[in-house]
C-alpha cells in the first residue's frame, strides 16, 4: 500500500505501468477514512485491509504528477533524527562511534515533498540520503523485539543540512537548526506500508548528482538497527502515531570530503532507497525558490 499526500488529502498510490494514479481515500472510501493522513494511523490496518480492493482504473481515480506530491506526513508531533548512525559516516567525519543513539530534532517547518525547489542559504549545504520510518502505534517502553510492529512504513528522506551554520557555535554544534531551515528534511515519495519492505534492516540506497553517484549504502550496515532505536526512544519519550524517525545516513557526505564539496545552485540532488522510490530536489540561491504549484492553485482558490 502506498499514501500519499495531494492538494493536502490522503491517497491511496498506485505506480502500475509507470503510470502515478491515485484515489481520494475519503471520497472513495465513501467518508469510512478522513481524508487526513494523520488521522489514518489508528485504522491502518483496516486501511490496508480496504486499499487491496481499491478499484484504479474507477472513474474517480486520478492520472498524477509526480510534482503534484507533497509531504507524506506534513504535520508530525515529534521528527527524531539520529546522528552518526553508520560506521562509514562516523569515519570519515572524524567521530567516534556512539555508544548511544545520538538523537536530535528536525523541525516539523523543514517538511516537504518529494519534488521541491530549495533555496540555499550559504555555500556549505550538504546532502545525507536516509530511511524514514513513521510510527503508527505509539507508546513508551517498546520492546526490541516488537518494536517493528509499531511501524505504519518507510520513506525515502534527506537531512539537509547547512554545515556552516551547525558549526558557527564553535564548541557546541548546532544539528537541528542548522538541519531545518525550509525545505530541509524532503521526504516520500509516499508511505510505502511496513507489509511491503520484507526488510528494512537491508536495502540499499543511493544519492546521486547529476551523473555522479555521492553516496551508496544499506541499511544493514547501520550501528543502531532500527527495532532499537524505536527501543531507546520510547525508553525515554512516548512515540505518538505519524512520528518520524530519520534513521542516520552512510559515508559520502560533502563534508567528510576532501576537499570538502557542497551543494551549488543548479545542483539536482536524486536520493532513493530500494523499494521505496526516489525523492528529487533542485536547488537555487536564497531567495530565488518559486512558489510551490500545489500552494498557488490553493491560494488562487482562495482568491
Amino acid at each position: 500500500m502506498l499514501i500519499g499526500t495531494v492538494n493536502d488529502r490522503a491517497f491511496l498510490l498506485s505506480t502500475e505501468g509507470g503510470q502515478l494514479r491515485g484515489l481520494d481515500i475519503e471520497e472513495s472510501s465513501g467518508g469510512r477514512f478522513s481524508s487526513q493522513t494523520a488521522e489514518l494511523f489508528p485504522d491502518w490496518e483496516a486501511l490496508r485491509e480496504w486499499a487491496t480492493s481499491a478499484n484504479f482504473d474507477a472513474t474517480s481515480a486520478r492520472t498524477l504528477d509526480f510534482d503534484e506530491l507533497q509531504a507524506p506526513v506534513a504535520t508530525p508531533r515529534q521528527v527524531f533524527a539520529i546522528g552518526m548512525n553508520y560506521k562509514d559516516h562516523a569515519a570519515e567525519v572524524n567521530l567516534d562511534l556512539p555508544s548511544t543513539p545520538a538523537v536530535f530534532t528536525k523541525y516539523v517547518s523543514s517538511l516537504t515533498g518529494a519534488l521541491e525547489t530549495v533555496e540555499l542559504p550559504s555555500e556549505a549545504v550538504d546532502w545525507e540520503v536516509e530511511l524514514v520510518a513513521v510510527v503508527g502505534i505509539g507508546g513508551r517502553d517498546i520492546p526490541k523485539d516488537t518494536a517493528l510492529d509499531h511501524v505504519a512504513g518507510y520513506m525515502v528522506g534527506q537531512d539537509l543540512s547547512d554545515r556552516a551554520l551547525q558549526f558557527a557555535g564553535g564548541g557546541a554544534p548546532q544539528f537541528s537548526v542548522a538541519k531545518s531551515y525550509k525545505g530541509f528534511a524532503p521526504t516520500g515519495p509516499w508511505i510505502t506500508s511496513s507489509d511491503e519492505v520484507a526488510d528494512p534492516g537491508n536495502l540499499s540506497m543511493t544519492c546521486s548528482r547529476g551523473d555522479e553517484v555521492l553516496q551508496e549504502g544499506n541499511t544493514s550496515n547501520l550501528v543502531f538497527d532500527l527495532p532499537y532505536l524505536i527501543h531507546h526512544l520510547s525508553s525515554v519519550v512516548e512515540l505518538y502515531p505519524g512520528d518520524l524517525i530519520f534513521t542516520g545516513t552512510p559515508d559520502g557526505v560533502g563534508f567528510g570530503r576532501s576537499p570538502q564539496q557542497y551543494l551549488v545552485p543548479g545542483d539536482e540532488l536524486v536520493s532513493s532507497i530500494e523499494g521505496l522510490g526516489e525523492i528529487r530536489q533542485r536547488f537555487v540561491p536564497k531567495g530565488e525558490a518559486p512558489v510551490n504549484s500545489a500552494l498557488r492553485e490553493k491560494e488562487a482558490s482562495l482568491a
